[in-house]
C-alpha cells in the first residue's frame, strides 16, 4: 500500500510511523531527513502570549498546492520520496503542527529538499493562522523572513505585509 504524499488532518501524527511508512521497502534509501514544527507559546520571540493557534485551509486546493511543491522538490533534488503532514483546527502550544520528510540515497539531497519544502510551505501553502492571546484573537501575517527564505531557492514572492 502506498501512503499519500500529503495529508491535511486534525489528528496528531506519529513521527516514527510516518518515517517508517515513507521508507518502507525501498532499499535505495540511505538518508531520511525530517522536520517537525510545533506550536510555540510566543510569536516573534517575545514573552509567552500565545494561548492557542487555529489553522484553516481550503480543502482540495491545499493538497494540490503541496503536491506541486513536492513535484518541484523532485525536479530540483535527487530524492526518492517525500511526505508532508499538516494539521488544521485548534492547536495548543507544544502540539505538533507540521511534518516534512524526505528520502534519498545521501543526506545532502534529503537535507536540501526538506528545507526547500519547508520554506515553500511557509509562504505558498494556503493555510490561515489565527492566534489567541490574552489581548484577543488575531490572524497571523506572512513574514518577510519567510519570503526571503524561499527567495534563496530562486523563487520570488511577496506575501508579507
Amino acid at each position: 500500500m502506498t501512503i499519500p504524499r500529503v495529508s491535511i488532518q486534525t489528528q496528531d501524527f506519529d513521527l516514527s510511523e510516518e518515517l517508517a511508512s515513507l521508507r518502507a521497502g525501498d532499499m535505495r534509501v540511505g538518508a531520511v531527513c525530517s522536520f517537525v514544527g510545533t506550536v510555540r507559546d510566543r510569536n516573534g520571540g517575545g514573552k509567552p502570549s500565545v494561548q492557542s493557534l487555529e489553522l484553516e485551509h481550503y480543502p482540495g486546493m491545499t493538497e494540490k498546492a503541496i503536491e506541486a511543491m513536492i513535484d518541484e522538490a523532485h525536479r530540483r533534488f535527487d530524492i526518492f520520496g517525500a511526505r508532508v503532514v499538516h494539521r488544521v483546527g485548534l492547536l495548543q502550544p507544544l502540539d505538533q503542527i507540521v511534518l516534512v520528510a524526505v528520502t534519498s540515497a545521501h543526506r545532502g539531497e534529503s537535507f536540501k529538499a526538506c528545507e526547500f519544502l519547508m520554506d515553500y510551505l511557509k509562504t505558498q501553502a494556503p493555510f490561515w493562522k489565527k492566534e489567541a492571546t490574552p489581548e484577543g484573537a488575531h490572524w497571523v501575517d506572512a513574514r518577510v523572513t519567510d519570503d526571503e527564505a524561499l527567495a534563496r531557492w530562486g523563487i520570488s514572492v511577496s506575501n508579507a505585509a
